[in-house]
């Protein structure tokens, strides 16, 4: 039979869990790539491939490469390709397509459009008939692949991702996605365990996505085998009786293997998400098999019949709604439930703060690096035995605070903490007169320049003078004595340089890649203070969060949005604690509407309000703007907003909200939903601090989209041009 240059497409990674699954099922020639693997192997191949792999995205079936320099060399490349042998006149096409460094093409919605033409010309020469466009479920899906001056052309043999199953209430998306749930289970040992009788329990099963995959592995059920859409199944050179010998096989594989099954059960305290998960199992065929029931994590336990096994759960992160503590709370909790009531048993969950996982207060292997969605996690795997026991008692970070403090008062200087001295001394210089001269009272003065102080310091100018640090969390190769000494010397030399009391200063960890710390709770002082911007008056708070309630990096577009709200409806989502809306109102807007989940920021946002006098029709509303955004959109008269400011998380999945929400994956949605709660000639002012985030362009071409983010930088936030995006959108 013919071989084929096939190429599987997975999260990063995970491709050593595909490699090893590819070569299961038969795969020759295995190539580990970032994102992928590369194999050969014929049709059949190919086919279990698609139906069986776990972890796969993609199955791609290469057709060629060539060279590409112009425009026309893609088309021409394109056109050599015989398309006669994989589709009919009358059968419909779609094209995805993806550059990176080819200075030619470097629109993928245009590259897509030329790939696009040369199939159809080609056709319509020989037929005088062209294919039809299907976006949704073509009889064939062309993937194009653009890397420097090379062109790779394939057919997408899935045709959709293959983490969709097929037994998913396609409403409902899921914390984490099917092909990720495969994989934690696979590196946690699972299939062995599962062959020995084990038992598997998800104490926070959500919509039952681990339970699923987990039945589905110890079943020996092709995840595949539900879906009723494939890539290949309109393509010209198909072979459906091969095709349907690989079912029949799969089938009668699931009928046996359901049948000796160890007990799969899950608990979660959301009746709505044991509703979804109870009809996914149903969906499965797998009813009778997996056993969901609403249940606090407080009373999970196992039952006497059910034999130690494995415990596999997506615990919430804690995210940018002020459930940092409680989430802290959450994991020291379930810790003292797993060492009470699961002695003997495995468990593994995927979690991004270690810090949390720290709180179980049980000893983990190694951990094992993955990612969901954009947000880069661990996997913590333990054996629940009581010599890996331990009660967490790290020096709390008040503590270590203190002690840098007391150290800071009798640290003598040395020549680096005075070179920090000195840095400190000429950004001040210079950012002092530009924040006079642009009447700036809050400001940016330095912001790790040099990297033996790798700090930020805030400055806050009110009845007072007050000072913000933020450490950065130093790296693991850095001595911690050696960071705390440096942090010391530098606690030292800030009143000194600005010519304050130490009192005066407050001192912050900021950990690195968790979008949630700003919100992060970190005392009860309850002592706030005015500061003013604008010519609007704001309370901060420099000891009981992380950060201070007003962000100063958004500085240049919050008097943006002041400057243009004249007489206009504003919308303010993922508000925090109001202060774009403060601007708006102050700036003359008419209406204005401030949506976030969070009660303690909104009655921030209340008291903002208060402060500066604003009255009328403000609203502030206590809901999830994603699903208020949806729901709005979706109204047959829609609210209409001239004006609308849209700052969402980098990442959640908080157990406030019914699914994850990922801003480089769930943008397009998003912005989407708020452009059609534009007015006539409205601006949408979108922005985020993920610094490796795309905008995709070509999902929102019906949509005007200009990059604003250097404009949006302010003087003092200038040696970053990272610290934020931020675009001008409107219809």
């Amino acid at each position: 039979m013919t071989s084929y240059q096939l190429f599987a497409t997975t999260p990063k990674a995970m491709e050593g869990i595909l490699a090893t699954e590819l070569e299961a099922l038969g795969a020759q020639q295995i190539q580990h790539k970032m994102a992928g693997v590369a194999f050969k192997g014929d049709l059949a191949m190919a086919y279990k491939a698609c139906l069986w792999s776990r972890t796969a995205n993609r199955i791609l079936l290469l057709l060629g490469s060539f060279e590409v320099k112009s425009q026309q060399d893609l088309y021409n490349g394109v056109q050599k390709i015989n398309w006669f042998e994989h589709l009919k006149p009358d059968d419909s096409l779609a094209v995805s397509f993806s550059s990176k460094n080819n200075p030619a093409i470097n629109n993928t919605h245009f590259g897509a459009l030329k790939v696009k033409d040369a199939i159809v010309d080609q056709m319509r020469t020989k037929f005088n008939k062209r294919p039809n466009i299907d976006t949704e479920r073509p009889s064939i899906r062309v993937n194009v692949y653009l890397h420097n001056e090379t062109a790779q052309i394939s057919l997408d043999l899935s045709g959709e991702s293959l983490h969709r199953r097929g037994y998913r209430d396609v409403s409902i998306a899921a914390p984490i996605k099917e092909n990720l749930a495969a994989a934690i289970l696979l590196r946690s040992g699972w299939p062995k365990i599962a062959a020995q009788g084990g038992s598997l329990l998800d104490p926070m099963c959500g919509s039952g996505t681990m339970l699923l995959e987990g039945a589905m592995i110890a079943a020996d059920y092709a995840p595949g085998l539900l879906r009723e859409y494939y890539g290949f199944l309109g393509w010209k050179k198909h072979d459906a009786a091969l095709w349907q010998s690989l079912l029949d096989e799969a089938k009668q594989r699931r009928d046996i293997g359901i049948s000796k099954l160890p007990p799969i059960v899950g608990f979660d305290q959301d009746r709505r998400t044991v509703a979804a998960a109870v009809q996914h199992v149903e969906n499965a065929g797998l009813q009778g098999k997996i056993h969901i029931e609403k249940r606090e994590i407080n009373d999970a336990a196992a039952a006497e019949s059910w034999p130690k096994g494995l415990i596999a759960c997506n615990p919430p992160y804690g995210e940018r709604l002020g459930d940092e503590a409680e989430t802290a709370e959450l994991y020291r909790r379930f810790g003292d439930i797993l060492k009470s009531r699961f002695v003997g048993w495995q468990a593994t969950m995927i979690i991004s703060n270690p810090e949390l996982g720290f709180r179980l207060g049980v000893r983990s292997q190694k951990p094992i690096t993955l990612f969901n969605g954009a947000l880069e996690c661990k996997l913590l795997r333990f054996n629940l035995e009581e010599r890996g026991f331990f009660e967490p008692k790290a020096k709390s970070q008040e503590e270590r605070l203190e002690q840098i403090s007391r150290r800071s008062e009798t640290e003598q200087p040395d020549s680096q903490a005075e070179m920090f001295g000195n840095r400190l001394r000429k950004n001040l210089k210079k950012l002092s007169k530009w924040a006079k001269q642009n009447q700036v009272n809050c400001y940016r003065v330095y912001d790790a320049d040099l990297p033996e102080y790798a700090v930020a310091v805030d400055i806050y100018q009110g009845e007072q003078t007050w000072v913000n640090v933020q450490e950065y969390e130093s790296p693991k190769t850095i001595d911690p004595h050696k960071a705390n000494q440096r942090l010391a010397g530098a606690m030292a030399e800030i009143p000194k340089v600005l010519g304050i009391p130490r009192e005066q200063v407050f001192l912050k960890i900021r950990r690195k890649q968790k979008n949630t710390d700003q919100y992060e709770k970190q005392g009860d002082s309850g002592r706030f203070h005015i500061i003013e911007e604008g010519g609007c008056k704001f309370w901060v708070n420099f000891e009981d969060y992380l950060d201070t309630g007003i962000f100063l990096d958004h500085r240049p577009i919050r008097l943006t949005i002041q400057q243009q709200a004249e007489g206009k409806r504003f919308l303010n989502l993922f508000a925090y604690t109001g202060s774009a809306s403060v601007h708006a109102a102050i700036g003359g807007a008419i209406s204005s509407v401030t949506v976030d989940m969070s009660n303690t920021y909104l009655d921030w946002a209340k008291r903002n309000f208060d402060l500066n006098s604003i009255r009328g029709d403000h609203k502030l509303v206590r809901a999830n703007c994603l699903e208020w955004l949806a729901e709005q959109a979706g109204q047959k008269v829609k609210q209409q907003f001239d004006l609308i400011f849209l700052d969402p998380p980098t990442f959640s999945n908080s157990k406030k909200m019914d699914d994850a929400f990922d801003i480089q994956n769930d943008h397009v949605q998003i912005l989407k939903h708020a452009s059609e709660l534009l007015a006539n000639n409205g601006i949408l002012y979108f922005s985020t601090n993920f610094r490796r985030f795309k905008m995709d362009y070509d999902a929102l071409a019906d949509l005007k989209i200009e990059d604003i983010s250097a404009s949006t930088i302010g003087e003092d936030f200038a040696r970053d041009a990272k610290i934020h995006y931020c675009w001008k959108i409107s219809r």
